[in-house]
């Protein structure tokens, strides 16, 4: 079991990337962050408030998942993550697994969408023990409806096809990943907490979660 904040277990990933990026690569990454944030997508993309919009995925078994449905057994804490290849995702996806007791005791069930293709939120979702539900959205549609999905700097695209195949991921060349965005999504389909940052390294405290879901009651 991890000990402590989520952010402290990220703390120790962004120190090591740090130590061992050098000046150039640390400088495209800072660059890559700096252009989403400078692109508007946090003015723009949906937050507390909003209707959440209905999507229809299959899940890693082919099983399809309605957020809608979802939400008539309470409400749903949605999440995105990059994809398996992105090491901050893991951290976050094994410390939400940790804190799904957590959501369940608030009536609040966890989905989690990636734009990898399937196989790959398979292997993900096994190879971090994950019970919570794992949705492929392919080509992002439905992250684009939320308003969270951004396209990567050339510079930042070209190193991530180098070092793992982005694309062949992906299945697409768009280069296009979502916000590492965090929504708790009220029974009538409103959303009532939003975590939204332009640095895929800081992601939502499962603490700001529980407080938000015991606060709909």
């Amino acid at each position: 079991m991890s000990k402590g904040t989520l952010d402290a277990l990220l703390e120790v990933k962004r120190k090591e990337g740090t130590a061992k990026f050098s000046d150039e690569k640390s400088k495209i990454y800072a660059d890559g962050i700096s252009s989403v944030s400078n692109s508007g997508i946090l003015d723009s993309v949906l937050n507390v408030g909003d209707k959440a919009p209905n999507f229809i995925l299959n899940n890693a078994v082919n099983k399809p998942v309605a957020l809608y449905d979802t939400l008539k057994d309470g409400p749903v804490v949605l999440t995105w993550y990059r994809g398996g290849w992105c090491p901050y995702c893991n951290i976050t996806l094994h410390y939400l697994q940790e804190k799904l007791p957590e959501f369940e005791k608030e009536g609040a069930t966890l989905i989690a969408l990636t734009p990898e293709l399937p196989d790959n939120s398979l292997s993900t979702s096994e190879k971090n023990q994950l019970s919570f539900t794992v949705l492929s959205d392919v080509g992002n549609l439905v992250g684009k409806k939320y308003g969270v999905v951004f396209k990567l700097t050339d510079a930042v695209a070209s190193i991530y096809q180098a070092g793992f195949g982005l694309q062949e991921k992906n299945g697409d060349d768009s280069n296009e990943l979502p916000l590492a965005a965090t929504y708790v999504i009220d029974k009538d389909g409103v959303i009532q907490f939003a975590f939204l940052d332009a640095d895929y390294r800081q992601r939502a405290e499962a603490t700001a979660i529980i407080n938000s879901l015991k606060n709909l009651k």
